[in-house]
């Protein structure tokens, strides 16, 4: 269960850094649940595509790469993914500590597909603790350099 997670995962931050929102609103349940950076709600599929073709039509938007943290079965059906993401402005090489976060997925399984039901995102500000979020940069950095999206735990 834990690798159909990574890859779901793995398969929305590509979704994403590809511009993509039909493939990512796509990968969430009918009534599924995003939850921005700037703590903005999308409330469903469709208003999680349609909300994600304005902004990419209107914005440049950074690409994401990840380290999975953990992921934690609920149920059977059911699990908890918790990753860290740092982003890389478009045209740019290095990533933004501004806009580190975390992210806690819950992920379900109905008739054998996994979907997402809420995908959530906290700034990982680290407010007066520099060295967490340097650390922090260095640990993505290490996912950006090797190439990949998303390294598991």
């Amino acid at each position: 269960m834990a690798d159909d997670a990574i890859d779901l995962y793995t398969r929305l931050l590509d979704a994403w850094n590809r511009r993509d929102a039909r493939a990512f609103g796509a990968l969430f349940v009918d009534d599924g649940r995003s939850i921005g950076f700037d703590g903005s709600l999308m409330e469903g599929r469709a208003a999680i595509t349609d909300t994600l073709a304005g902004i990419f039509a209107d914005h440049p938007t950074a690409t994401y790469v990840a380290r999975v943290r953990a992921v934690t079965s609920i149920d059977a059906h059911t699990v908890l993914l918790h990753a860290v993401v740092g982003m890389v402005p478009r045209g740019g090489t290095a990533l933004n500590p501004a806009v580190h976060a975390v992210q806690t997925v819950v992920i379900t399984t109905r008739d054998g597909t996994p979907r997402l039901v809420q995908l959530q995102n906290t700034p990982a500000a680290y407010h007066g603790r520099p060295e967490a979020s340097e650390a922090l940069t260095r640990e993505l950095d290490e996912v950006r350099r090797s190439g990949s999206i998303v390294v598991g735990p």
